[in-house]
């Protein structure tokens, strides 16, 4: 029997998570369309698999909650499909000071934006390196690359992912898996900014449209890197950071994104 390959996006029922799903669409690819809001994910599979006569299937599940990792492995299996591909995009950030954000925020965060992520590219991966082919692609930031005040733990987690990243490609050589993390900037990322409580007129650089994430992705699928900086702004930021001490690069940082206060 021939495997039904799918393309696995978390966050897909908006914004970059969405756009991610409709480029791979366009290119005749079958998904499986991973968030909480069911009504969303619904429509986008709607729309995406009359736009392009791909299957959507659509599972919903929160990957802030325990165990929804290993519900979404068990819905593909129950349905004979093969994630060829998968892109771990949900996350979420909350402005402010580290000891203003809540219990409940720090463990969400931590758990949606790293354990669900590791826990996702575990659940795949082995299937992936059995095939002999397979890509795990990470959405993770430009402030991964340091801390950032008024965002600390959210660029902690990013960091995180781009390390993780990093090591597990390493690992993987030669069994024609592998990983590669995406690392934007600020994006235009329908309301990132307003569910993070971050004000997005105190921001002082460039932010980008979920398309330059698109085209970073696809960049990253062609030439085999393994961390992509999507902007040529990204890209001087990071290689600047390694011509300045570690405290102005964290202080400019926090200035650039404009979030230390919460709202």
């Amino acid at each position: 029997m021939t495997p039904r390959f799918h393309t696995l996006v978390t966050g897909a029922s908006m914004g970059i998570g969405r756009e991610i799903a409709a480029e791979f669409a366009s290119k005749g690819e079958n998904l499986v369309l991973v968030a909480r809001s069911r009504g969303r994910l619904d429509e986008a599979a709607s729309e995406l698999s009359s736009r392009y006569g791909v299957e959507v299937l659509v599972c919903c599940e929160d990957l802030g909650v325990a165990g929804a990792p290993a519900r979404i492995a068990g819905f593909c299996r129950e349905r004979g499909v093969v994630v060829d591909r998968l892109v771990n995009c949900a996350g979420f950030s909350v402005a402010g000071t580290f000891l203003k954000l809540g219990a409940e925020e720090l463990q969400q965060m931590a758990m949606v934006n790293m354990v669900s992520l590791a826990e996702m590219s575990r659940l795949f991966l082995p299937e992936m390196v059995a095939r002999g082919r397979g890509t795990v692609v990470n959405i993770a930031s430009l402030a991964g690359f340091q801390g950032v005040p008024g965002m600390g733990l959210y660029s902690a987690t990013k960091s995180f992912v781009v390390n993780l990243t990093e090591a597990v490609n390493e690992e993987l050589r030669g069994t024609g898996v592998r990983l590669f993390a995406v690392c934007p900037g600020f994006i235009d990322n329908d309301n990132f900014y307003e569910r993070a409580g971050h004000d997005r007129k105190r921001i002082v650089v460039p932010v980008s449209p979920p398309s330059v994430v698109v085209r970073a992705l696809r960049r990253g699928l062609d030439n085999g890197a393994i961390v992509v900086l999507p902007t040529l702004f990204d890209r001087v930021m990071v290689f600047l950071q390694r011509l300045m001490p570690r405290r102005p690069v964290v202080m400019l940082a926090g200035i650039f994104a404009g979030a230390g206060e919460k709202k």
